[in-house]
């Protein structure tokens, strides 16, 4: 996993809320390996079905080429606890996502994920949404470091996150990593135990 740093990218607006995990990634797309499923990133929302690109879907803007943030409405990424909508926005190069509230289980994947979801006040959100759909292409600054996020106005936003998970996504380590860090540790401890509970 790479480390999370700093990150000034271009950002996407998503105005609707509650958009859940079935519509970032639909369901039938998920028993295909993970490489193939770039393409399923808002499948129905990008596409009419019989294939042909929304033009009014951000994604499919040519100004919002390049994305690296995604700023959304309330309870963004709702719904079932598919790993899949955090590896599919990951693996089509956004990193951050800020939105007034998250699904749970979305917020806690980011993490293992190298993102780093945002929350910020509503009304916050909202204002930077408008900015990016006034101004196409424009970018927001994020420093995991100094917890800061900068927006396309120029107004500088703190945000919180806890430490721990903090210093995992600057370190670029998730809990796995993290764990083989001690692998010697683990190793004397269970010699250890095979000598004194032998009986185990």
């Amino acid at each position: 996993m790479e480390p999370f740093t700093t990150l000034d990218a271009v950002a996407i607006p998503i105005d609707q809320p509650n958009l859940d995990t079935d519509q970032i990634i639909p369901a039938r797309f998920l028993g295909r390996p993970r490489d193939t499923q770039v393409e399923a990133l808002f499948h129905d929302l990008r596409y009419t079905p019989e294939r042909v690109p929304r033009p009014e879907f951000v994604t499919n803007m040519p100004a919002f080429a390049g994305a690296r943030i995604v700023v959304a409405e309330r309870n963004f990424a709702c719904g079932s606890s598919r790993e899949n909508a955090v590896t599919v926005m990951v693996d089509n190069g956004l990193k951050a996502f800020i939105a007034p509230s998250f699904g749970d289980i979305f917020f806690n994947n980011c993490f293992q994920n190298g993102a780093l979801p945002i929350r910020l006040p509503a009304p916050r959100a909202a204002e930077l949404r408008a900015a990016l759909h006034a101004h196409p292409g424009a970018r927001i600054k994020i420093d995991l470091a100094s917890q800061t996020v900068v927006g396309p106005d120029g107004k500088t936003d703190r945000f919180e996150i806890d430490s721990f998970r903090k210093d995992c996504l600057l370190n670029g380590k998730d809990e796995v990593s993290l764990t083989l860090g001690y692998e010697k540790e683990i190793a004397a401890f269970e010699a250890k135990q095979r000598q004194e509970m032998s009986w185990l």
